[in-house]
């Protein structure tokens, strides 16, 4: 049964799943260009940081961003297809061992660094 109603989300959710997203993983840094709506006004907004994890599927699937701003960490859970995500830009693509980086959040400085993934 939940295969027949995962196809008939395909479906319905086609038209609405972007094509031209790069390739990534958890530990890689990225570059998200989100559009901002203030007022009437709207701008693209770039938060930069590394993926810790990435959930879901079609077009449910999302990703958590982190970065460390001010010494404060700031976490972004973002819609990959969403209409507000303009752009993804991989800065750098880093090896690791798990899906999900969730220990990176109790780390600040040089322990926040991965080797680099040689492709």
């Amino acid at each position: 049964m939940s295969h027949l109603i995962r196809e008939i989300e395909y479906l319905i959710n086609a038209p609405y799943v972007k094509s031209d997203l790069p390739e990534f993983r958890a530990g890689d840094i990225v570059r998200l260009h989100m559009k901002i709506v203030e007022g009437g006004k709207e701008r693209i907004q770039i938060f930069e940081g590394m993926v810790i994890q990435r959930r879901g599927s079609g077009v449910r699937e999302s990703i958590t961003v982190r970065k460390v701003s001010g010494g404060v960490g700031v976490e972004r859970i973002v819609p990959i297809h969403s209409p507000f995500l303009q752009k993804i830009e991989v800065v750098r693509k880093n090896r690791t061992r798990r899906a999900r980086l969730f220990y990176m959040r109790g780390r600040l400085g040089k322990a926040l660094r991965l080797k680099r993934r040689d492709e």
